[in-house]
C-alpha cells in the first residue's frame, strides 16, 4: 500500500539518501547535490516535498517543489527563461522513485497528492531529452511539452501540466 504525505524535517535524511543515490555523479539522472541540510532548509522555508511510503514507513519516492524565486539553480533559471509559466506556476522537481518501487504507481500517487496540495496551479519541470523513461512517465500523467533549451551541453524538455499552455 502506497501512502503519501507532505514531508517533515524528520524525513530529510531518507529523502537526501534517495536523491543522492540517483544523482548524475552516481549514474542517475538527477542534477545537483542533495545533502540532508538542503532538504531540511527547503522544508523549513515552506517548500513542499511530497513523499510516498510503503510498508513500515519505507520511503518509496519523493517529489520536491519550490516557488519560483526560491534558490533557483542554473538549470532551473534556464528553464524559467525558456518557459516561465503562469503567474502562479511553481517548479516541480526533482522527483525520484526508489529503484525497487518503480512501475508500482508511486509517481501517480505522488502527483495526485501534489495536485491536491496545489489545486489549479501550473507545475513546470524539466527533464533531460535523453531520459525517455521520465519523459514518457510525465506525458502519461497528462503533462505536455512547452519548450526546450540547452544547458551545459545537454538538451532539456520543459513540461507543464496546464491543460492548454500558451
Amino acid at each position: 500500500m502506497i501512502e503519501t504525505r507532505l514531508a517533515t524535517s524528520s524525513d530529510a535524511e531518507a529523502i537526501s539518501a534517495l536523491l543522492t543515490a540517483n544523482a548524475g555523479d552516481r549514474g542517475g539522472m538527477l542534477l545537483g547535490q542533495w545533502p540532508r541540510e538542503a532538504i531540511e532548509t527547503r522544508i523549513a522555508r515552506g517548500q513542499s516535498i511530497v513523499i510516498a511510503t510503503g510498508d513500515e514507513g519505507r520511503l518509496l519516492g519523493a517529489l520536491l517543489t519550490s516557488e519560483k524565486g526560491f534558490g533557483e539553480a542554473p538549470p532551473v533559471q534556464a528553464m524559467l527563461k525558456a518557459w516561465p509559466g503562469g503567474p502562479d506556476a511553481y517548479v516541480y522537481g526533482p522527483v525520484c522513485v526508489a529503484p525497487n518501487a518503480r512501475g508500482l504507481g508511486v509517481l501517480d500517487a505522488l502527483y495526485a497528492m501534489l495536485q491536491a496540495t496545489f489545486p489549479g496551479r501550473e507545475a513546470i519541470l524539466f527533464i533531460r531529452e535523453d531520459n525517455p523513461r521520465s519523459l514518457n512517465a510525465h506525458l502519461r500523467l497528462g503533462m505536455r511539452e512547452v519548450a526546450r533549451y540547452d544547458f551545459d551541453g545537454k538538451v532539456f524538455v520543459v513540461l507543464s501540466n496546464r491543460p492548454d499552455p500558451k
